[in-house]
């Protein structure tokens, strides 16, 4: 049985795509590599049955970068966090057709990279912008590294992860 905050997400987004009329079937369980590769990154998954949609509809989530995904998933953790204190709010991920899996593992991909890259040249590497949840993937994963930090720089929606090495007090390197 699903905890009641993902149950409660998974009715409310039920509600809102059915009032969108699209009548689709929501699962609450994580994909596999969420809960092993991910370091169970992305909170409450809500994975949307692509076969109640045609293709059409389908591209239509997934097109332009997936934006109308993640507008559904900004509602929805907006949405079910309002009036929430700090400690009660939870983060919900909406997957589509593996999308959001698929662009995760990418992402983990893409960490993993960057750090060997800093480790190897002791300098800070400034990633192209993303998005806050996959700026916050990519910190998740680092999070644990004890020779690299991690911090955003810059505004939305241009605003960067950077990534760089620590000193031994904890701070970062400034850049060369």
């Amino acid at each position: 049985m699903a905890n009641p905050q993902a149950k409660a997400a998974e009715d409310w987004l039920k509600s809102v795509l059915s009032h969108c009329g699209l009548p689709i079937s929501v699962s609450t369980d994580p994909p596999e590599s969420a809960l092993t590769r991910l370091n169970h990154f992305g909170g409450h998954w809500l994975t949307l049955n692509s076969g109640d949609l045609s293709p059409e509809q389908v591209d239509v989530f997934l097109g332009e970068q997936a934006k109308v995904l993640d507008g559904f998933q900004y509602l929805v953790n907006a949405t079910l966090n309002l009036g929430q204190d700090s400690a009660s709010q939870a983060a919900y991920t909406v997957e589509l057709a593996g999308y959001r899996e698929g662009r995760y593992l990418a992402l983990a991909q893409m960490a993993e990279d960057v750090a060997a890259q800093v480790r190897q040249t002791g300098e800070e590497v400034e990633m192209s912008p993303l998005p806050p949840a996959e700026r916050r993937l990519i910190h998740t994963l680092l999070s644990e590294s004890p020779d690299l930090a991690t911090f955003s720089r810059g505004q939305e929606p241009q605003r960067k992860l950077v990534v760089g090495p620590k000193t031994s007090d904890g701070t970062v390197l400034p850049e060369g």
